[in-house]
């Protein structure tokens, strides 16, 4: 049905007592579908014409899952030559997830008045806000006007004009899924759109008390004539879904009889597909709606039918061979009767031949008389075999009706099932189309993802190096990162190519240390304690007394010229010496406080002496300079301070503090500032 269509001849089509009459002066009362509180002004305009109205939503509105990347497109609304808005219900959950004001220079498009009134209410409109919508195309009063993204498209092409849309970026706000036709449309003229939700669309579940106005308005005893308002294709579907459930047979066959108002021939289609043959597409806008709904509420006139000519001259040859009961009366013809033919001979008077003229007369009206008799009976025995005809051409029609309404309603059916794969069909049709957006956007930003990896993996790397620093380690890491950057060719990916070509020479040039090996010579250090002798605790051998070989008196007396017996005096007197000195030991302690250190303290020197080397060992894993250098100085101290210097075992443990204390000066090992803030740089690029 066309928009505009008169509703008394196609709102209200011949049902040959099909459907329940209602009075003449019988109200209407109207369904509204809308979601709920979306209807308060349409209800009002109503009830002051005196038109009852029944809130019965068809889809409910709800809030998307994830709001933040509604909320980051609004954020970066700069980066857009134009945003779109599919609904009023668009509008709201938009503005609501943004607090800032909007830009002055940025278009904003939308489909219908609602949404022009949604953006009025949130402080866009003309003349401050350029608001694109298909109105401006209308004639006078808005009837030519189609709100739909063909005529938005249309309206965006004369206002912008044909190639505004080469390499600009376009935000379609709209709920979850919907028509892709007008980003489709929008790609195929060079731009590139980006779709976000702003809210998500779900099948209601009407109370109690609204069933049972529905249950009122569909029963068989109801008498009360009533229309539905459809404004969606969605909603429609929801309405057949929710009647399958709900609704007996007689109520689902009142339902397809009712009437229905939709302000869109697409879901005046979708609707009559479902099995609704009683529609009306009335356009859109709430003064629209509400001026067709006013007008099926008027009770129209009944037009009389006009007669058949064919049937009428029919039923005239039949009245003339069989009789009809109650048959009609014909009206009086109002034309004037025919003039005689009166030929030109016969106005001139003629002196001769009028009796021949008379017999030619005679003769042509006895033939004329007998032609119109056999000319009657031939077309009265075809009016017969006609009528019968006829008659075997209306049973033939009657079981071809018959047919033809099963027919019908197999073809409901299947247009209904056909329907509902459709939707399905476009389900799956968005959510493909939403995977490809998302695999779209993720190779796009490929970069960005080997980038994150990328400073990941050097991030750990830093922290293992200065925690062990295992240079082979990070070298292998720099070396990873610089193979999977190796396949992009950006400039600022070859920056960071640069410094980490930077590390990788640094951490080569870098000197090894090989902190393994100085932290087990404090191991061994350490193990060695408990055998280390004090100073004062080392055996002392048993003294025996020796003196050297005494030499031949006579050849020292002949040598030196002494005599004998003071040679032989001299030589014992320096044997009982030298036995004497073998008997003594002298050693020196410079510490007087280690002799002071009693037997059972000297399990604390030792202790104390572990949990120094124990902190060395600790600081030098932690690569702490500072508190390593202080734990061997201390060690060392105490060795020579406590220990006996003498002992063997005393050296070697001194020499390995030594030994590390030396290898330690190395410790130091370089970073990876640099290939870090040169990752750092690039995600801040933008």
């Amino acid at each position: 049905m066309a928009a505009g269509s008169n509703p008394s001849s196609d709102a209200f089509p011949s049902t040959d007592g099909a459907g329940p009459s209602h009075p003449a002066n019988a109200r209407l009362t109207v369904v509204l579908t809308r979601p709920a509180g979306q209807s308060e002004a349409l209800a009002r305009t109503l009830r002051d014409a005196g038109v009852a109205s029944v809130e019965f939503p068809l889809i409910e509105i709800a809030a998307t899952d994830d709001a933040n990347p509604l909320r980051a497109a609004l954020a970066s609304l700069e980066k857009y030559a134009l945003v779109v808005f599919v609904s009023p219900n668009a509008v709201d959950h938009a503005f609501a997830n943004h607090d800032a004001i909007w830009p002055h220079a940025l278009p904003v498009g939308v489909v219908g008045p609602g949404s022009v009134a949604a953006l009025a209410k949130h402080g866009v409109e003309a003349p401050a806000y350029q608001v694109i919508s298909p109105g401006h195309c209308a004639d006078d009063n808005g009837d030519g006007a189609r709100f739909d993204s063909e005529a938005l498209y249309s309206a965006l092409e004369a206002s912008l004009g044909d190639n505004a849309f080469e390499g600009r970026r376009v935000l379609i706000v709209r709920g979850d899924g919907g028509r892709e036709w007008l980003a489709e449309r929008l790609r195929e003229a060079g731009a590139e759109v980006e779709t976000v939700a702003a809210y998500r669309r779900l099948v209601p579940e009407p109370s109690i008390g609204a069933w049972s106005r529905i249950h009122a308005l569909l029963s068989d005893e109801s008498t009360a004539p009533h229309a539905w308002l459809v404004t969606s294709s969605e909603g429609v579907r929801n309405l057949a879904e929710l009647a399958h459930d709900h609704l007996t047979a007689s109520e689902q066959t009142h339902l397809k009889r009712a009437m229905f108002v939709a302000p869109h021939p697409r879901i005046a289609e979708t609707a009559r597909a479902l099995g609704f043959d009683r529609i009306t597409v009335s356009g859109a806008g709430d003064e629209r709606i509400a001026r067709t709904l006013l007008s099926l509420a008027t009770p129209s006139e009944v037009q009389p039918v006009q007669s058949n000519p064919a049937q009428e001259r029919m039923s005239d040859t039949n009245a003339s061979t069989t009789p009809t009961p109650n048959p009609a009366p014909r009206p009086a013809s109002t034309l004037p009767p025919n003039q005689p033919f009166t030929p030109y001979e016969m106005q001139q008077p003629k002196a001769k031949g009028n009796g021949l003229l008379w017999v030619v007369i005679a003769l042509v009206l006895f033939g004329a008389v007998a032609g119109g008799i056999a000319l009657n009976r031939r077309i009265i025995k075809l009016d017969q075999q006609l009528s019968h005809r006829q008659q075997t051409n209306d049973a033939q029609t009657a079981e071809l009706r018959v047919k033809t309404d099963q027919a019908v309603s197999t073809v409901r059916q299947a247009d209904a099932q056909i329907a509902q794969l459709e939707g399905k069909l476009a389900d799956a049709q968005n959510s493909q189309q939403a995977l490809q957006q998302q695999y779209a956007d993720l190779a796009r930003n490929r970069d960005d993802w080997t980038m994150a990896e990328v400073g990941q993996m050097l991030s750990a790397a830093s922290e293992q190096l200065q925690l062990t620093g295992n240079t082979q380690l990070a070298l292998f890491a720099l070396q990873s990162a610089d193979t999977r950057l190796a396949a992009s060719d950006g400039a600022q990916v070859l920056a960071v190519r640069k410094a980490i070509a930077e590390d990788i020479d640094k951490l080569k040039s870098a000197p090894s240390t090989d902190l393994t090996g100085l932290a087990i010579k404090l191991d061994n250090a350490i193990e060695q304690v408990d055998q280390l002798p004090l100073s004062g605790e080392a055996p002392i051998a048993h003294a025996t007394p020796h003196a050297s070989k005494p030499k031949d008196v006579d050849r020292v007396a002949a040598a030196t010229g002494e005599p004998k017996w003071k040679v032989w005096w001299n030589q014992f007197v320096s044997g009982v010496g030298e036995q004497l000195t073998s008997l003594v030991q002298v050693r020196r302690i410079d510490h007087a406080d280690a002799m002071l250190v009693a037997p059972d303290q000297g399990y604390f020197v030792r202790e104390n002496l572990k949990l120094r080397l124990l902190s060395a060992r600790l600081a030098l894993l932690a690569r702490n300079q500072t508190t390593l250098k202080s734990d061997l100085h201390a060690a060392d101290n105490a060795l020579g301070r406590y220990f006996d210097a003498s002992s063997r075992n005393v050296q070697t443990v001194r020499d390995l503090v030594k030994q590390v204390d030396d290898g330690s000066g190395a410790v130091d090992v370089p970073n990876l500032n640099t290939s870090l803030q040169a990752v750092h740089q690039y995600r801040n690029r933008g």
